[in-house]
């Protein structure tokens, strides 16, 4: 019986793929902004409003969902969110300037993919509750690697019908394909669930805190700090790519944009990488990891100077690769931390870092480059924010590691710690619950 569960389990991560590769079409907006400043006859800064906005909805609605989504059946909220993801490309179609394409796309489609990203994610969380990370990082290749295929197929679009059309096409399809995909989705029911906790590695203990316990935690400040930090550094990374390799390595810009498929890759193996890393090890140890690996490759970058192809494409892929990591870390790092219970509502309100971090990154990569005029800089740069993140982690995770776990219990109407190094005591602990906050 348990082993028909394991095996049937999987259809959820495999949809879940599918689903977060169509959701994560948003990525491919850079396909369509050169035909759209020809169009609307305007320049970058204004063609990047409805990405820019797409990705502040997509956080602000993700945190909006976390807290209803598993009073739902999960289909329904997939539905929900597929039909403002294909109402706004299809709007998006009738955009006749850069405001109505920003509230079409940005609003609308942004809105949408937030209310569903967080689904496939909190679904197979719970048929998975050995793995979490690695589950919910395998779910979140397809988003990582949507760009590898439905860029090419934009782009094919916008030659063959021409932009406006494009986003047309592309909106019937999801308003086609995103139901059918969403129909087989469901939570485990209890009996279910009591099956799957069979497979749980014994002797793992995990705290469910509610979201106003978690918010009081020393962790939840450094995972949400360096959320911000990752999605800068990560989404500053894409932004300048292709300028990159054309001004910086001495590319021409068809060779860059070949490599781009290489780069989607490793941003999509990131993700089960970093899940199984935080799983396996800890919070603390996946972003150092992380900032160790960024900070290698911008090094490198800085060492081996202009017109070094080869240097390039080994960077490029590294820092692609870490972008996906940090898209695991911080939903593994949420489960791990503050438990299944509550991981849907906590999740949302972690991942308002990466509007926050979104906003920026994609922001500053041009600004700097423009003030400056130097891509050094721009290393520096990144390589002075991950100092800063190393030390918010050193800071905010100095309690928290796989050596030192605690479980806090209720008994007699007071919290006790439990330290499995140093035994059992009655003092609260730094991260312990306050009672009567959903614990009863």
């Amino acid at each position: 019986m348990i082993e028909n569960k394991k095996k049937s389990r999987w259809k959820y991560v495999i949809l879940g793929i599918i689903i977060m590769m169509f959701l994560g079409t948003v990525y491919s907006y850079s396909v369509f902004r050169i035909s759209l400043e020809q169009a609307f006859d305007i320049g970058s800064a204004q063609s990047g409003l409805p990405y820019m906005t797409a990705l502040a909805f997509y956080a602000i609605f993700m945190f909006i969902t976390g807290r209803y989504i598993e009073r739902f059946n999960p289909r329904v909220i997939i539905l929900v969110g597929g039909f403002l993801v294909s109402a706004g490309w299809i709007l998006s179609s009738f955009a006749t300037g850069i405001v109505t394409l920003t509230i079409a796309y940005g609003c609308i489609g942004g809105a949408g993919v937030g209310i569903a990203y967080g689904v496939p994610m909190s679904v197979v969380a719970k048929w998975f509750p050995e793995k979490k990370g690695l589950a919910v990082g395998m779910v979140l290749i397809g988003f990582g690697l949507s760009p590898l295929v439905t860029a090419p197929l934009a782009r094919q679009l916008v030659e063959y019908f021409g932009v406006l059309k494009a986003f047309l096409v592309l909106g019937i399809g999801f308003a086609v394909l995103l139901p059918f995909l969403s129909y087989s989705f469901k939570y485990p029911a209890e009996s279910e669930l009591r099956d799957l906790n069979q497979i749980q590695a014994s002797g793992e203990n995990v705290r469910d805190l509610a979201m106003a316990e978690m918010v009081r935690t020393r962790s939840f400040n450094g995972l949400y700090l360096n959320f911000v930090a990752g999605t800068m550094i990560g989404l500053t990374i894409i932004g300048m790519t292709t300028s990159t390799g054309v001004e910086f390595a001495g590319m021409e810009t068809g060779e860059v944009i070949s490599f781009m498929a290489l780069f989607a890759i490793f941003n999509g193996l990131g993700r089960p990488s970093f899940g199984w890393i935080t799983d396996r090890l800890d919070s603390k140890k996946a972003m150092l990891l992380s900032y160790a690996l960024i900070i290698a490759a911008s090094l490198l970058l800085i060492v081996a100077g202009k017109d070094n192809k080869l240097v390039y494409i080994i960077s490029f892929s590294i820092l692609w690769f870490n972008l996906g990591g940090w898209l695991a870390i911080a939903p593994a790092s949420t489960m791990k931390l503050y438990g299944a219970k509550n991981y849907a509502r906590n999740y949302g309100l972690v991942f308002t870092a990466y509007g926050i971090g979104a906003i920026a990154g994609v922001s500053t990569s041009g600004l700097l480059l423009d003030i400056h005029k130097s891509y050094y800089f721009v290393f520096s740069y990144i390589i002075a924010l991950c100092m800063a993140g190393v030390l918010v982690v050193l800071i905010m995770f100095k309690h928290e590691s796989s050596s030192r776990t605690e479980l806090y219990i209720h008994a007699k109407g007071q919290w006790f710690g439990i330290n499995y190094n140093m035994g059992i005591h009655g003092k609260r602990g730094d991260d312990a619950p306050k009672q009567g906050n959903g614990h009863n």
